[in-house]
């Protein structure tokens, strides 16, 4: 749990009216503001951003940098995945409170979690309308999807679980015992396995899709929040927030080859790897910034001041902008990913957590 923000029975995370959650939307609930591209058009290609706080997606056109709809979603969504059709938006929604960084952990602790509103939204991208709520086990924060889009591994924060729902019929396979505090979940590129950081554990439980089993524990630096693999899946980069680093991992032989050190007060959250796989941007959390990492020299190259507690980011498919969600500051940042400038702060909902990108449909 983020040390900002405690979650119920404490991982991954995004303050709701002081720790109460919208209601999840009946599936005929439309979205606001613009309505969906005239059919004919050329997709456009699209960021999602879930606020954690005003329980919505704001959804920006990523020509225009500007936001473009909202649709609301339900509670305390935070992680999100693009379906590979780019049809649906699949969101994660819990229904433990969130609580204030002044609210005593006593107090916290005797918030009432409403198990009913956990869950995985499915979104219809063309109508912005939730179309199902999937199961995703207890207080769901992140997960992924297989490239197939028909598989989710999923998160659970409170439970110390993973996840694994089939999309089509909509039922738990296989629920699995990870590290403490699960948060980051990401495939790797043969999509044969499944990493899943612990943030009290300090650790990465990698998982076999298929069978569920256990196949590596990998000791990680202090409270490990995200990770992203390389193209060929040789090499994963894991940020720990406490620990204030990015260990690169052998993602074979599931052992750290080196720990790299971010600037000073960062607290690593979001990462992200460029196309060419050469640079790696890290959202440092409380810092208020987003570092570049140059890989060929495994050095800091440049931080760049955003919103406050910039959290998720997402690259686009051309490695030309980066977008990171800030917390706090209710805005998301677009970036140059090259020169790292700031080219525009877009507003967003309540405490934006995530930024998925996809193309419209």
């Amino acid at each position: 749990m983020h040390p900002d923000a405690r979650c119920g029975s404490s991982l991954l995370l995004l303050t709701l009216l002081a720790c109460g959650g919208a209601d999840r939307p009946p599936a005929t609930q439309t979205a606001t503001d613009s309505a969906p591209a005239a059919a004919g058009t050329s997709p456009a290609l699209m960021a999602y951003v879930t606020n954690e706080g005003s329980g919505e997606v704001t959804i920006i056109d990523v020509a225009l940098d500007s936001a473009v709809g909202t649709i609301p979603v339900g509670t305390r969504p935070r992680g999100s995945r693009v379906s590979p059709d780019g049809t649906k938006l699949y969101v994660a929604l819990s229904g433990s409170p969130r609580c204030p960084p002044t609210m005593p952990d006593a107090e916290c602790e005797k918030l009432r979690a409403d198990k009913s509103k956990d869950g995985i939204g499915e979104i219809d991208l063309g109508a912005r309308k939730v179309t199902r709520v999937l199961p995703g086990g207890s207080d769901p924060e992140n997960f992924d999807i297989s490239q197939d889009g028909t598989k989710l591994f999923i998160s659970n924060e409170d439970a110390g679980e993973a996840t694994f729902v089939d999309v089509a019929s909509g039922k738990v396979e296989k629920t699995l015992k990870v590290g403490q505090e699960p948060e980051g979940v990401k495939l790797a590129p043969d999509g044969h396995e499944v990493w899943v950081t612990g943030e009290t554990a300090h650790d990465v439980t990698v998982l076999d899709t298929r069978s569920g089993k256990v196949l590596a524990k990998i000791e990680t630096g202090k409270r490990p929040r995200s990770l992203v693999f390389n193209q060929d899946g040789t090499r994963a980069y894991v940020s720990s927030e406490v620990g204030g680093t990015v260990d690169i991992v052998d993602a074979k032989a599931y052992k750290v080859l080196k720990t790299l050190k971010m600037p000073e007060g960062a607290k690593p959250m979001g990462v992200a790897l460029s196309p060419d796989g050469k640079r790696l941007y890290v959202a440092n959390g409380r810092a208020g910034t987003v570092s570049l990492v140059d890989l060929g020299t495994d050095s800091v190259v440049a931080s760049t001041k955003v919103g406050t507690r910039p959290w998720g980011i997402a690259l686009t498919p051309d490695g030309r902008k980066l977008y990171a969600a800030n917390g706090p500051s209710n805005n998301v940042s677009v970036l140059d990913a090259e020169t790292m400038q700031v080219t525009k702060t877009i507003p967003a909902g309540e405490l934006p957590w995530g930024v998925s990108l996809g193309k419209a449909p």
